[in-house]
């Protein structure tokens, strides 16, 4: 079947919960893919950070084929041996006492919830049914009823109600509202290093500093998503470390299964887990063994190849080319790493017809936030393949 027929197919039988760019892909390889038709792209949005070790890497491949051929699932009525070894890794890696894995990255934020309360109401004594989280507008932490609760974008929350009470939302990157929006009752504060859904939106130098600061002076629980911009995708390993801090409870998920099956996590110390006990949390996927082996080699990967310095160095020349084009079409360009946004200008519309331009071109990319594109490659990309990437985005922002 060609393109047409695929797209008629999936209009057809599936749900119309998504907006995709009319492209029908059918191989993949680094940072390139390929549609039914036998057009070439690069990807130059990985997935929304998915794919930050590229498109099939050889050894998470490798590592996912001798998984299978040795043990699949076990729940987690028993051990099994990879979790170990993987979850010493991650630890190790990100430099935190203990993990709980889970699938995805949603599934992750609501077990940072849950332990945020119920270590306000165990540890910090806060009255029972009275926690309260702090979270950002703008925020996107994921599309269950719980994370939609303390959505501020009317398009998630639409007849999805009622919403579950206990958050208070602040503006990103006012750390005035932050602090007079805690109370004795706040348990935590959850914040995303940089809003990606919201338009690649980042904070203020030392925003997250002040926030860690804050939180210590009045015994909050400082939380990172850093599903999208953790895992080398921003040119640091975790997105905080541009700040110099540490959070309490840390959030991954997307890159953590490098592409290739659905890995996530919270990291915490041992003293913050502890209030986990048997039977509180679980899930029947999570930790299984495909998951642990896939993630240990994603975690291989990015520390052997020095993805995440290939991420900042590539970044500040992505960032820099762009700025250069002096587009008059662009008001902005902005991001960290990988991860970058241009805004497109008022005058000049939406980000959609751009996002359209780019795909004749070859070039796959997204509009998010109505008028921003999000440039995020898989961090394997070369110089000279960003360079002719470069090429393809001048012609069509020119």
């Amino acid at each position: 079947m060609n393109s047409k027929e695929h797209i008629k197919l999936i209009e057809q039988y599936g749900a119309h919960h998504y907006n995709p760019l009319p492209v029908v892909l059918a191989k993949d390889e680094g940072v390139w893919v390929w549609d039914v038709d036998g057009k070439k792209y690069m990807d130059m949005l990985s997935s929304y950070s998915a794919l930050n070790m590229g498109h099939r890497h050889p050894k998470i491949v490798q590592a996912a084929k001798d998984q299978l051929d040795r043990l699949n699932l076990t729940s987690r009525a028993y051990h099994q041996d990879v979790h170990g070894p993987f979850a010493k890794l991650l630890c190790e890696t990100a430099g935190f006492e203990q993990v709980l894995l889970m699938n995805s990255g949603a599934e992750a934020v609501e077990t940072s919830v849950k332990m945020a309360r119920r270590w306000g109401y165990w540890k910090k004594g806060v009255e029972a049914g009275k926690a309260e989280i702090i979270v950002c507008k703008g925020n996107f932490h994921g599309r269950t009823s719980t994370v939609i609760s303390f959505s501020s974008e009317e398009l998630y929350r639409d007849g999805f109600g009622p919403f579950m009470p206990g958050f208070k939302l602040v503006p990103y990157n006012d750390l005035d509202a932050l602090e007079h929006a805690m109370t004795k009752n706040t348990v935590a504060f959850l914040v995303e290093p940089i809003q990606g859904e919201a338009g690649i939106n980042v904070p203020d130098a030392g925003y997250l500093k002040e926030a860690r600061w804050l939180c210590d002076s009045h015994n909050v629980l400082l939380m990172t998503d850093e599903i999208q911009t953790g895992l080398g995708r921003t040119g640091k390993l975790f997105c905080f470390e541009y700040d110099d801090i540490r959070p309490d409870a840390l959030i991954v998920g997307k890159a953590l299964g490098g592409g290739m099956f659905p890995v996530s996590g919270v990291l915490a110390s041992r003293k913050l887990m502890d209030v986990f006990t048997p039977g509180s949390h679980g899930s029947t996927f999570g930790a299984n063994p495909m998951a642990c082996a896939i993630g240990k080699a994603a975690i291989e990967v990015l520390v052997e190849e020095k993805l995440v310095e290939r991420s900042f160095e590539l970044g500040q020349y992505l960032r820099d080319r762009l700025e250069a084009f002096n587009s008059p079409h662009v008001a902005e360009v902005r991001g960290k790493g990988l991860l970058v946004g241009v805004e497109i200008k008022p005058e000049s519309g939406v980000a959609r017809p751009f996002a359209e331009k780019l795909a004749e071109r070859g070039i796959l990319a997204k509009e998010t936030h109505g008028t921003v594109i999000r440039f995020a490659p898989p961090l394997v990309i070369t110089k000279d393949e960003l360079d002719w990437a470069l090429e393809q985005v001048a012609e069509v922002l020119k």
